[in-house]
């Protein structure tokens, strides 16, 4: 609440055409059915495609400042984005954004170096190194210091930022919006396209069971003890695509655009709780009956839902074990039949969320599969 009190008293702080232009348009073109497709997915691709250029010094750290300048830079010109940056609770997202665009240059510039030098018939960088040091007191005392200087960190974070603390609890007025910690935001984005029980246990439980079983069904050699990307564009492709696209950036939405009401807000809007958005949930039995079909739908609900029964096991029976194998030859060679068939349901299954997005933001498609008498909805 003390939030849009804060925001409600918002001013623009620079009155200028072309900076209130420019406004309006990072405020549409930040909308998910834009953003995602047109701007986060077109920078993973050039980020893969391009590696080998791009994080060159000459031009990685003219790229880093250029985003310092905009990202930090528009704490000045607009009061809105201020009030959201500035959160005791969103502090922690842009540390963790700079944290990650570091740690991706880091690696890909080593894969980028390695990848040319395996290219002229010489040994990776690792391999010319001889890393090996002693536990003790080579590593006891580097990470003794690394203790110190974080929770050297921690103290003064916690001296010059206030405890994002809110009121006790109330049933009658709860916080708008009502958000998880930022870790877990990517969950509760989830929650928008799935049930509960898939976007809060079933999926979460998949991921774990996932990142298990991934050291299991990677067995290629390829790539273990230095980095590279030429030799793994598949596998590395396919996680940073999950991490980046489908978790990284679901909880810059849940954090900088979800505001009350669960509504999408650009990053210079002010957030207004009694805006009103028209939505009306439609379900892929709805498309079928009442629009293509014009017919009242069935009153069986197996029938009634025959369309998005098919399709759902057409997605994960059919695709994944009958279709990505013969695409796939190659792969599933060199897999093998059970570690091919596990990997594929997981692509798939994470090929889903995606899916429903745009679904969603294109129909405001809800459900494949709605069969509230038995409790399940897909």
């Amino acid at each position: 609440m003390q939030f849009l009190t804060l925001a409600a008293e918002a001013k623009p702080m620079i009155d200028n055409p072309a900076i209130e232009g420019f406004k309006h348009f990072v405020n549409w073109a930040s909308q998910p059915q834009i953003s995602l497709p047109f701007f986060f997915l077109v920078l993973f691709i050039l980020m893969l495609v391009g590696y080998r250029q791009w994080t060159k010094p000459k031009f990685a750290l003219p790229l880093f400042l250029v985003f310092l300048f905009f990202y930090l830079g528009s704490m000045a010109i607009d009061n809105n984005y201020l009030l959201i940056l500035q959160k005791a609770d969103n502090v922690p997202i842009t540390l963790m954004l700079l944290g990650a665009m570091i740690c991706l240059w880091l690696t890909f510039r080593q894969a980028a170096i390695n990848d040319e030098r395996v290219e002229n018939g010489l040994p990776v960088m690792e391999a010319d190194k001889d890393d090996k040091v002693l536990v003790w007191p080579d590593l006891v005392y580097t990470e003794f210091i690394c203790l110190i200087i974080a929770t050297s960190g921690l103290i003064l974070w916690s001296i010059m930022l206030r405890a994002p603390l809110e009121s006790p609890a109330n049933p009658l007025g709860p916080p708008n919006p009502s958000k998880a910690p930022w870790y877990f935001l990517g969950l509760q984005e989830m929650l928008v396209y799935y049930d509960p029980w898939m976007a809060g246990v079933l999926l979460p439980g998949l991921i774990v069971v996932g990142l298990i079983a991934l050291p299991y069904i990677d067995i290629n050699p390829k790539g273990n003890g230095y980095y590279t990307l030429k030799e793994r564009p598949f596998a590395i492709a396919t996680w940073l695509f999950g991490f980046l696209i489908l978790w990284v950036v679901l909880i810059v939405f849940g954090t900088f655009l979800r505001g009350p009401n669960w509504n999408f807000f650009g990053p210079y809007q002010y957030w207004d709780s009694h805006l009103v958005v028209p939505l009306t949930n439609v379900n892929l039995s709805e498309f079928l009956w009442e629009f293509w079909l014009s017919k009242p739908p069935p009153a069986n609900p197996i029938v009634r839902e025959s369309l998005g029964i098919v399709f759902t096991v057409f997605w994960v029976a059919i695709l994944p074990f009958g279709i990505m194998p013969m695409v796939l030859r190659k792969m599933r060679a060199q897999m093998g039949y059970p570690r091919f068939w596990i990997m594929a349901f997981m692509l798939v299954i994470m090929a889903l969320l995606p899916l429903k997005m745009v679904l969603r933001w294109l129909f405001n498609m809800k459900y494949f599969v709605y069969l509230p008498e038995f409790n399940l909805n897909l």
